[in-house]
């Protein structure tokens, strides 16, 4: 297989098989369940779709270790598939991990309910902080499990600090990087051994497929291979297709959206109905600089305060849709606490900064005056 110098020629051409199938300059979908034995010995070389064998996730893998610089890759059926067999696949009974504070509601649901229950403990520690960290060791630590961009707070962890800290202490370095994606931060490049993406996000970017992402070494992939296996949560060759379509847009998609998101940022950081705007781009965040020495871009995801009642700000609204997720063309607006964060306590979400009047704001790549004109109209 070639290999391309930059990201952009990589999410086009990377993965494509040699020779293309029958001359496609698209791969075709592979409706098969099985594939022809071809001798093999090993289960996990058997040709049976759960085990992600068909063309199309073989060409998604290989896409993904490029745009990645990771050595193996997997794709699952959704975000949360690739963070559960990710973190499940490296944990026994009895083993402690340390958590970044302020993750995904989906992430903390399933660290402080699911996890313990199949005895693992968990700590959650301060991203920004690490003279604190080392406190919180543990003879059984093996893990530190973070988020490049956090939701929907947007902080920015001591990314570097953390891989130094992790090799120190023999810890695995796991990192969810949905919301900064490829374009913007490439985590195993600084070290980190796992990286996660919900696909359905930025990497498919068109808000119809939901799937996950898991690259690294070989090893770790491959664990979390064998976990997601028997879990069964395969991605189905049709999604794989569309993820791997949308892939080849990532980088015009990601540039635009970190564009609209920084105008639109400056935009409400300024108007009498914000009381507080949180995006990594503006000078006032209390990561900019963390941000700016780590990041080719702030991303397209902002969170804001409002003083008004963000139902009435929502029914003004005309072009961005009030609906959950992240990472498409279109622009989304969601109230966190009763959607991402739902799933937690008024108490936990008081506790890491998720107010009731904050609204998420996901961009789209519409024209950036007519959304910033929509907003301000909105809030006036």
């Amino acid at each position: 297989m070639p290999t391309y110098k930059t990201l952009e020629t990589s999410l086009v051409h990377a993965g494509t098989p040699e020779p293309r199938i029958e001359g496609a300059v698209s791969s075709p979908i592979f409706c098969s369940a099985n594939f022809e034995s071809k001798g093999e010995t090993s289960y996990q070389d058997l040709g049976y779709l759960r085990l992600n064998k068909s063309p199309n996730h073989l060409e998604l893998h290989r896409k993904l270790c490029a745009i990645e610089k990771g050595d193996a890759a997997l794709v699952t059926a959704s975000g949360m598939a690739a963070i559960s067999a990710g973190l499940m696949c490296q944990l026994q009974p009895g083993d402690h991990i340390l958590v970044q504070d302020g993750l995904y509601g989906g992430t903390f649901t399933f660290l402080t309910e699911d996890l313990r229950k199949w005895g693992v403990e968990y700590e959650f520690v301060d991203g920004g902080d690490p003279d604190s960290w080392g406190n919180r060791l543990r003879k059984n630590t093996k893990l530190f499990y973070l988020e490049t961009i956090s939701n929907p707070l947007t902080r920015i962890p001591a990314l570097e600090e953390a891989v130094e800290f992790c090799r120190e202490h023999n810890l695995i370095s796991m990192i969810d990087s949905t919301f900064a994606t490829p374009v913007n931060f490439q985590p195993l490049t600084l070290g980190f051994d796992l990286v996660v993406h919900s696909a359905t996000k930025y990497l498919n970017g068109h808000s119809d497929v939901l799937a996950g992402a898991v690259v690294g070494s070989t090893e770790l992939v491959q664990k979390t291979l064998h976990l997601q296996t028997h879990l069964g949560a395969t991605l189905d060759p049709h999604a794989c297709f569309l993820l791997n379509r949308g892939l080849k847009t990532l980088s015009l998609r990601v540039k635009q959206q970190n564009s609209n998101a920084a105008a639109l940022a400056a935009a409400l950081e300024s108007h009498k109905g914000v009381d507080r705007v949180y995006y990594p781009g503006l000078k006032s965040h209390p990561d900019h600089e963390r941000a700016q020495s780590l990041f080719k871009g702030y991303g397209g995801m902002l969170s804001f305060e409002t003083n008004q009642d963000v139902d009435s700000v929502f029914r003004r609204l005309t072009i961005p849709i009030v609906a959950p997720s992240l990472g498409g063309v279109e622009t989304l607006v969601t109230r966190p606490a009763h959607t991402s964060h739902a799933g937690m306590t008024p108490a936990e979400r008081a506790k890491v900064g998720i107010a009731d009047n904050l609204i998420r704001v996901s961009l789209g790549i519409e024209d950036p005056d007519e959304l910033i004109n929509d907003f301000l109209d909105a809030l006036s």
